[in-house]
This record gives C-alpha cells, sequence and structure tokens, in this order.
C-alpha cells in the first residue's frame, strides 16, 4: 500500500506543476533591468580595457629603457672590472695595423726630436777633420745620406721589432691595469689622464711610456744618439667627432646609472605583466619588446661604427686602425646586446609554451603522453623509481618552480652576460625538466570492482 501512497502522491504534485505552469505566463516575470546589465557589463570592459592599457604602457617604459640599461651596464662592468677591461684592450697590442700606427707615430716622435742625418753629417765631418785624402772625402761626404738613411731604417726596425714583441704586449697590459682608474680620470676630462678628450672632440692616446721603453731598446742595441731622445708629451689623435663631448657626458650618466637601471627596467617588464588580464599573452609581448630594444642597440652599435669610421680623418688615423679601436670598444657591449635578444626570444618562446593556448596545450600533451610512454615501457621492464619517483610526482609543481628561479637567478646576476651563458643554462633547465617528468612516478588509485558494493544496495520494498 505504502508504494500505491506514494504514486498517488507523485501524481498529485504533478498535476499542481502542470497547473501553476498554465497560470504563470512568460510576461508574468520580473526580467533583470536592461540598462542595469548593459552598464555592468560596460563598466567591465571599461575596467579591462583600462588595465591592458596601464600594462601596455609599463612594459613599453621597461622596453625603452632596456637599451640604456644594456648601454649602462657595459660601462659599470668595463669601468669596475680590471680584469675585463684588460681583457676588452689588451687584443690591440697584437693587432698589426695598430702595431704599424703605433711604429710610424713613435718614429715621428724621435725624428722631430733627434736630426739624423745631422748626427751622421757630424760623426763623417769628424772622420774628414782627421785628415783623408781627397778621394777619401769625396767618399765619405757622398756616404753621408745613404748612411743616415741606413740609421733611419735600422730605427724604425728597431722600433717595429718592439711593438711586434710579446714585450711590447705585455707593457700594454701593463699600463691597462696600471691605468685603469685613469678611464674614470678619463671621462671627467682629467687633464692627467692618459687617454684624453678634448673640447674640440678629440681623442687621443700618450706616446711617453712608449717612447721611454723604445728608447732603452735604441740604447741596448748601441744607438748612443738615443740618449737624446727627450722625454715628450705627445698624444696620437684616434679620432676627432665634435660629439663626443655629449657622449662623454652621457657615457658618465650611463655609469651612474649602471648598478640600478637594468633592474628598473626589468621591473617596468615585470610590472607591466603582473597587471595584465592576459599574464602568459603580456610576457609573450613584454619579451618580443625587449627583442626589439636590443635589435635597436645592435643596429646602433652598427650604424655608430659606419658614423665613426666617416668621421675620422685619415691625415689622423687609418681607416682600418679606427675599425680596429671601435670594434675592440664596442665588442662587449655588441655581445651583451645579442645576449639579451637571445634570452628575450627564449622567454617569449618559454612563455608560449606554457601559455593557455591551443597549440601549446597540444605540444605539452604531446610531451607529456611521450614521458608517461617511457615511464611504463621501463616499468614493464622492472624500472622504476618507487616511492622517490611518487615523492618527485607530489612535489613536481615546486621543482619546476626551483628550476624556473634558479635559472632565471642565474641570467639576472652573472656579469657579464653572453649567450653561452644563457645557451647551457636553457639546454640545463630543459635537461632538469625532462629529469624530472622522466622519474616521476604518478600515484596510481585502483579501480574498486562494482561487485564490492552489492551487499549494501538498496531494495525497493515490494508492493
Amino acid at each position: 500500500m505504502r508504494n500505491t501512497e506514494l504514486l498517488d502522491e507523485i501524481a498529485r504534485l504533478e498535476s499542481e506543476n502542470a497547473a501553476l505552469r498554465g497560470v504563470l505566463r512568460p510576461e508574468d516575470t520580473l526580467p533583470v533591468p536592461p540598462v542595469a546589465g548593459a552598464y555592468k557589463i560596460a563598466r567591465t570592459h571599461h575596467r579591462s580595457w583600462s588595465w591592458t592599457l596601464l600594462a601596455t604602457v609599463l612594459m613599453v617604459i621597461g622596453a625603452v629603457l632596456a637599451p640604456v640599461a644594456t648601454v649602462a651596464s657595459w660601462a659599470r662592468v668595463q669601468l669596475t672590472s680590471t680584469d675585463s677591461f684588460v681583457t676588452t684592450y689588451s687584443p690591440l697590442a697584437k693587432d698589426p695595423r695598430v702595431q704599424v700606427f703605433v711604429a710610424d707615430k713613435t718614429m715621428e716622435v724621435i725624428q722631430d726630436n733627434v736630426d739624423i742625418p745631422a748626427l751622421t753629417s757630424e760623426v763623417f765631418d769628424g772622420i774628414i777633420e782627421l785628415g783623408t785624402g781627397p778621394g777619401a772625402t769625396s767618399a765619405l761626404q757622398a756616404l753621408k745620406g745613404p748612411a743616415a738613411q741606413g740609421v733611419v731604417s735600422l730605427v724604425r726596425s728597431s722600433v717595429g721589432s718592439f711593438v711586434e714583441s710579446d714585450a711590447f704586449a705585455q707593457v700594454w697590459r701593463e699600463s691597462l691595469r696600471l691605468s685603469h682608474s685613469q678611464l674614470i680620470a678619463t671621462l671627467q676630462n682629467d687633464p692627467q689622464a692618459a687617454i684624453a678628450i678634448g673640447s674640440d672632440g678629440s681623442v687621443g692616446i700618450q706616446l711617453s711610456p712608449i717612447i721611454e721603453r723604445v728608447k732603452a731598446v735604441l740604447l741596448e742595441r748601441g744607438l748612443s744618439f738615443a740618449s737624446q731622445i727627450p722625454s715628450v708629451d705627445r698624444t696620437i689623435t684616434v679620432a676627432q667627432n665634435t660629439s663626443l663631448p655629449t657622449l662623454q657626458l652621457f657615457y658618465g650618466l650611463a655609469l651612474a646609472a649602471g648598478a640600478w637601471l637594468p633592474w628598473i627596467a626589468i621591473l617596468f617588464l615585470a610590472a607591466g605583466v603582473a597587471v595584465a588580464r592576459r599574464r602568459a599573452l603580456a610576457l609573450v609581448w613584454a619579451a618580443v619588446a625587449l627583442a626589439l630594444a636590443m635589435v635597436v642597440v645592435v643596429a646602433g652599435i652598427a650604424i655608430g661604427r659606419l658614423i665613426f669610421i666617416g668621421s675620422v680623418s685619415p691625415s689622423l688615423i687609418p681607416a682600418g686602425v679606427a675599425r680596429t679601436v671601435f670594434d675592440t670598444v664596442t665588442t662587449a657591449m655588441t655581445g651583451t646586446g645579442v645576449a639579451v635578444l637571445v634570452l628575450a626570444i627564449v622567454v617569449a618562446i618559454v612563455a608560449w609554451c606554457a601559455g593557455p593556448f591551443t597549440v601549446s596545450r597540444n605540444l605539452r600533451g604531446f610531451g607529456t603522453a611521450g614521458a608517461t610512454w617511457v615511464r611504463e615501457a621501463a616499468e614493464r621492464h622492472g624500472i622504476t623509481t618507487g616511492r622517490t619517483g611518487e615523492w618527485i610526482y607530489a612535489q613536481r609543481a615546486l621543482i619546476r618552480a626551483a628550476i624556473a628561479v634558479i635559472s632565471a637567478a642565474i641570467v639576472l646576476f652573472t656579469r657579464p652576460l653572453t649567450t653561452g651563458l644563457i645557451a647551457w643554462t636553457l639546454l640545463i633547465a630543459i635537461l632538469a625538466i625532462v629529469v624530472v617528468e622522466l622519474v616521476q612516478r604518478p600515484v596510481r588509485t585502483e579501480a574498486v570492482p562494482s561487485e564490492a558494493f552489492e551487499g549494501d544496495a538498496p531494495t525497493v520494498p515490494a508492493s
């Protein structure tokens, strides 16, 4: 009887519901006011656009600061690291064009201060005064010119041998190390600096240390007239550009900002990503903006190279030497720009691969399926990581975050930043993630058979 009463009650309730459906018409319902709904949607849309605009502005500021930060960071490394400074500029001593240029300028200084033809003539005149016949006198007079030329050739050969020797390279390196502090004085336009920048934009390197060593070499070879070479204050002009004093000022500003400006640029980029609604997409665009900024840096150095070489007068410095000097000075900065460019491209690719994009998900799924197949194949052959693998699986998110943080710390805090450092850091990080994916062992829950619940199955009372 109980079942019959229950069926009757259900039938009564269905009848009442049908009656109510017939009484209440659709127009009797109370819809949401359309104006209020539209206002809510518009306000949400406006707020979304505001955050997007703020994120874009922050990322643009960070990208604009990135080139200046790169130059400032390069300047700081060059001025604070003596080893880096010596490593950068010591190869100039081995460049054949620089050696020829230094040898030519050294010979000019010697010939300007020592009249070799006059000294040679005095020697022959002294011999003639001792008493020689007319024939011998004529022969000696005729030998004055060739003898003077021979002495000049001997001096030139001695100077050339010195600037090509390891001794000159060693002197060059020692001078660079000892005069590292002089570079700061140069940027401050100290008149006592070894490298001088004049008000007209002329840039020069003093010859006096080289002259003194050449003088000692000549005296060792028995050329006593070298003692007459005075201590000269001669500067080789290696470039002249009216914009150099202005560049010197900006270089000093960049140096002052070198310690903190890179972090400010990174902070702006990170803030832009943080406030964005779609952070994965924002990270990709921030990396792209940074890459474009580094393209500007590298292109600017290339354009500056052409301008620098074109602005140098051939009478002051040969074009080949100017090219060598510019390349030597900017090699480290170019390397930093290229390294940051590679880093930005890597970040963009990693952010895209880790983002919620359809292709990215498919790639991640493909990789996960491959790792699962490898683990299952290994387990079928008795190779398993057991409880350690289960622990790694439970902590996989923390381990991946640790790998990312350590990799980022290596890139952010290692100086100088190089393409090789980025490539090796990325390779090691990828290998670490692959190892974690392979050694982790997902915890499997065994399916409970349906027969286990047969005793607890509810029974329907018979009518």
